[in-house]
């Protein structure tokens, strides 16, 4: 019998591997991923009217939020990696937008795709070490778990098991527009990009 760490290692190399071979449309072009950002923007969706709970206990719609520009992110608050990253992006955002009309009108929302394990108290402790306020910056889970599947399916986020209890996952910086629609798709290590392509506030324009 092959030792459990080998077993283990195998387990999160394919996992990394079928996540990749997703990305690049199974090897045979470069990467879907630019032709899915493309995609969006020549064509916003529309997203899902999934019920989600944040780190305080409210219940909310992500077409409450309407009226804003939210920038939506999707993590697990046990990743040590990869959800790291996307909270330091998400925090320099904040910092950049500062306390003025641009930064008022973008809400800044991670939702958990791992529900039935991050519950109010653990989307508390994540949203307080990644200084997420709570009101400009909401963490967020599907209240019904039931629905986290079509929530990722309508943003194009692919989320697999890693076998060491944990998630790989694609991310990126997802903008919906005030109307609520999906518009724009950006990378994680490029947030000052993503704070350019927002539509200035209505007051400024």
């Amino acid at each position: 019998m092959r030792p459990r760490p080998l077993i283990a290692t195998l387990a999160v190399c394919a996992a990394a591997l079928a996540v990749f071979a997703w990305g690049t449309d199974g090897f045979s072009a470069f990467t879907a991923e630019a032709a899915r950002r493309q995609q969006v923007l020549r064509q916003p969706r529309p997203v899902p009217a999934v019920v989600l709970q944040d780190q305080s206990g409210r219940t909310f719609t992500l077409a409450d939020l309407r009226g804003r520009q939210v920038a939506l992110e999707f993590i697990y608050v046990r990743c040590q990696s990869l959800c790291r990253s996307l909270g330091a992006a998400f925090a320099q955002i904040r910092a950049s937008l500062g306390d003025g009309a641009a930064g008022h009108d973008l809400v800044l929302l991670s939702i958990s795709f791992d529900p039935r394990n991050d519950d109010v108290a653990a989307l508390r402790a994540w949203a307080a070490r990644e200084g997420a306020d709570g009101e400009r910056w909401r963490v967020a889970r599907p209240l019904d778990a039931r629905q986290t599947g079509a929530l990722l399916e309508a943003f194009g986020v692919v989320v697999l098991p890693d076998g060491l209890g944990g998630f790989e996952h694609n991310a990126a910086i997802h903008l919906l527009d005030r109307a609520g629609r999906l518009v724009r798709i950006s990378d994680i290590e490029a947030p000052q990009d993503f704070v350019a392509a927002l539509a200035p506030p209505p007051a400024a324009r």
